[in-house]
């Protein structure tokens, strides 16, 4: 009996050792044990996300409403044929500006010297001298001898949108460069003149560009 408790007794220490080596084993290695596997991370991150105190301290991301989506471009091209083919329609303020501006200014223009003067309006309304808005930029000066930045803002005219076609065809230009439509056709340009006139300013600032019969310059 004595010899029998004492095998038992070997038996049981024996066991006990190698379930002991088997847990230091496991707890070496953080990954094999439960809480600290690749799953485990990734249910913690989970719930963490989903918890309501932790969700506080994320920033929020609200999905942009689809109305209010600016659509991307890869490339604009200056043809007639591409822009009749790009759905976008403009409404407000600014859009009526910008295209009543491309309409007296640059209505004979091609399809790239159209979008060549939205850009020197828009690198106005970024620039900090000169007022922020397109409204802003286009009636500067309005109404003051010799001081407004549109000739035609000032030349005593009414302001009568008389060629559909070209009205259409330019207030999609002003649609697409105001929902992000990029070009850089000026190199950044704040003024502008045709051929037909040379001002005093045309000598001091640098030359950008020559397209069709509009001259380009950076202030």
């Amino acid at each position: 009996m004595i010899l029998r408790a004492v095998v038992l007794l070997a038996a049981v220490l024996c066991a006990g050792t190698a379930f002991a080596e088997v847990t230091l084993s496991t707890s070496n290695d953080p990954s094999l044990d439960f809480g600290y596997g690749p799953g485990a991370v990734f249910e913690a991150e989970r719930d963490t996300l989903l918890s309501d105190g932790a969700a506080e301290k994320l920033p929020e991301i609200r999905p942009v409403p689809r109305g209010d989506r600016k659509p991307r471009f890869r490339r604009v091209e200056y043809s007639k044929d591409w822009l009749s083919r790009q759905a976008v329609k403009g409404t407000g303020d600014e859009w009526h500006c910008l295209s009543e501006a491309l309409y007296f200014e640059a209505r004979g223009e091609s399809v790239k010297g159209q979008f060549a003067v939205a850009e020197v309006i828009l690198n106005r309304v970024k620039s900090n001298a000169y007022p922020d808005t397109v409204c802003g930029v286009v009636n500067q000066g309005t109404g003051r001898i010799n001081a407004c930045q549109f000739s035609y803002t000032c030349d005593g005219r009414a302001e009568v949108i008389g060629e559909k076609k070209a009205w259409k065809q330019v207030s999609k230009v002003a649609a697409l460069m105001l929902r992000g439509a990029k070009s850089n056709l000026t190199k950044g340009a704040t003024h502008y003149h045709t051929s037909a006139v040379r001002p005093r300013w045309a000598r001091i600032f640098p030359r950008t560009a020559s397209i069709g019969v509009h001259y380009f310059y950076r202030q």
